[in-house]
């Protein structure tokens, strides 16, 4: 109603402006009848109200759905409840409706480019993998110190091809996980034997303590990406030299916690609520060229997807830990 009014209030206006002005005019022409102006004002107002209350009921509606959409119906306006059939209330309708299948085509377009950038994106970095694993088999043959210094920048290639492979896979997160009930234990040593070279280059050393029967429901291959990302930042942000790196795992209120914490640098507790932000580097990241940003923000989108609560910890020049809650306790496996 109110949008209504504020439309016609020109016309209203402009109705009895025009309605003074005659009556005026009749007047400097010598008519001094009033009860006939008024009586002819009367009628006309009458006639002017009655215009408006055909246009409000013609086009309520249409005023509705301009004030407060309807609940549920679809960006093109169109729902089960009445509809205007007033010029203008159909005009508008389907300038809608065309402006809607202009928008959809383009969104379908626009997908299907992504979607093919996306698909290029792994099968480059899938090939790209290949003559990794190729050059790392070659290089075990030999005990050169340059070999094993190509060793390490292979590695950190492998890192960033991986990070690059499961960024573009978390948008089809749903099509590519596997929930099963797995041992922490043995999915925590299978990751850190994997970076063996990585704990030797840093002169670090893991200390796993996990009950062996403890089971978690989670999908291996991103939990391990997820493990791999914090062990990476954990070496990386550790300075000092034969350091350690706990993993420690234990139930808490029926729920299996996997705690990680280093001796590292630290986090500034004015970086904390950033960190999972995509490319914050904060204060770190400007004393350590390699970092990226994204490390922490995939793994709190993986826990995230995964069902998994994160927790993180960190005092400067103490240490970080973090913790991955699993949803519900898994039990023991069966010995």
């Amino acid at each position: 109603m109110r949008l209504f009014l504020q439309e016609q209030r020109p016309l209203m206006i402009v109705y009895i402006a025009q309605l003074l002005v005659v009556t005026l005019i009749y007047r400097l022409d010598g008519y001094r009848n009033l009860t006939v102006s008024l009586y002819a004002g009367i009628i006309s107002l009458l006639l002017l109200i009655g215009y408006l209350a055909f246009r409000f009921i013609a086009n309520r509606s249409f005023y509705r759905r301009l004030e407060q959409p309807l609940p549920g119906e679809s960006l093109t306006g169109e729902s089960s409840a009445e509809s205007s059939h007033t010029p203008l209330a159909e005009a508008l309708h389907q300038l809608l409706k065309t402006q809607f299948r202009h928008y959809t085509t383009d969104l379908h377009n626009y997908k299907h480019k992504i979607e093919g950038h996306l698909q290029f994106i792994n099968q480059w970095a899938h090939q790209m993998k290949t003559p990794i694993s190729v050059i790392h088999l070659i290089l075990q043959d030999d005990d050169d110190p340059r070999f094993a210094a190509i060793g390490d920048e292979l590695d950190r290639l492998k890192k960033g091809l991986d990070l690059v492979l499961y960024t573009a896979r978390l948008d089809t997160f749903e099509r590519d996980f596997h929930v099963e009930n797995l041992p922490l234990q043995r999915i925590v040593r299978n990751v850190t034997s994997e970076q063996k070279r990585l704990f030797i280059r840093r002169r670090m050393y893991p200390s796993i303590r996990i009950d062996s029967g403890l089971s978690v429901a989670t999908d291996e291959k991103w939990l391990s990406f997820v493990l791999t990302q914090l062990l990476t930042n954990a070496v990386r942000y550790t300075l000092k030299e034969q350091g350690t790196l706990f993993f420690n795992g234990y139930t808490r209120e029926n729920q299996v916690v996997l705690e990680i914490r280093d001796e590292g640098i630290g986090i500034p507790q004015s970086d904390l609520p950033r960190v999972f932000d995509p490319y914050f580097t904060g204060e770190n990241g400007r004393r350590f060229q390699e970092s990226t940003g994204m490390g922490l923000f995939l793994v709190k989108q993986i826990c995230d997807k995964l069902g998994h609560a994160f927790e993180i910890e960190s005092k400067v020049d103490e240490g970080t830990t973090v913790r991955i809650i699993f949803a519900d306790a898994a039990g023991h496996i069966a010995q």
